[in-house]
């Protein structure tokens, strides 16, 4: 059984044409997929389809075989889902730890061994901890965006665009960061724009194109097909992220 399934799913903004367009898409616990894809092929609206944000026209979207279509986006939450957008992710006038704690704005238990695992996962924010999060760096900022995230304690993280706008090293670290997260159990969906990269860590990849399905395959097989190389990955990528 996946742990999201989508299928046949038609979306858009408001009553207008959908972007979406018999998307398919399945996912299983543990794993990380990554949606990749030209600019304008639907990839950030497929997750906000999924997280409740936008018109289903028809198609279904399933999690744990429960279709959840009709939920709200703070019902998906309780349901297990975390959304991390690529812009506006966190509370710039809040500090660090006032951010992660707005996270598990569901749960009534006592936060601090959440709040330490984030920091395990983020060692950078733990010297921030304090410091009001709209003085962080970008990639510090995404660091918290993922955090804060994390703390709803979600079976499904949805992350997109997780490296945009960062430094090289700051991305390796993100890829990194996403590898550890998953290791520890949450399965990953995440739109990124540094698509070689980031299929060098998925277990799955869907490539759109135009709303459309154009390739689903691993993440390696994708390396390898010439094809997708020539038209979506472009050069050779010599980044290698550690899967221990």
């Amino acid at each position: 059984m996946s742990l999201i399934q989508v299928t046949n799913l038609v979306a858009g903004y408001g009553a207008g044409a959908p972007i979406l367009r018999d998307v398919d898409l399945s996912l299983q616990q543990g794993q990380i997929g990554v949606i990749a894809g030209p600019n304008g092929a639907g990839k950030s609206t497929l997750l906000k389809a999924i997280f409740g944000l936008l018109h289903i026209h028809s198609g279904d979207i399933t999690h744990n075989d429960q279709s959840i279509i009709q939920l709200r986006a703070d019902q998906l939450v309780q349901q297990g889902l975390a959304f991390v957008p690529q812009e506006f992710n966190v509370f710039d006038s809040m500090s660090v730890e006032e951010n992660l704690q707005m996270g598990a704005f569901i749960r009534s238990d006592d936060l601090s061994d959440s709040i330490d695992q984030v920091y395990q996962y983020f060692p950078p924010l733990m010297e921030k901890r304090k410091q009001p999060a709209g003085q962080l760096s970008g990639g510090q900022r995404q660091m918290v965006a993922m955090g804060r995230a994390l703390m709803s304690n979600p079976s499904l993280l949805l992350l997109d665009e997780p490296t945009a706008g960062l430094s090289p090293l700051f991305m390796e670290k993100i890829f990194e960061r996403i590898i550890a997260v998953n290791k520890s159990g949450v399965t990953v969906l995440m739109v990124e724009q540094h698509a070689r990269q980031a299929l060098e860590i998925a277990d799955i990849g869907f490539i759109l194109v135009t709303g459309k399905n154009a390739y689903t395959d691993s993440g390696d097989a994708l390396l390898h097909d010439d094809e997708v190389a020539k038209a979506f990955l472009g050069g050779v990528s010599t980044a290698t992220y550690p899967q221990t």
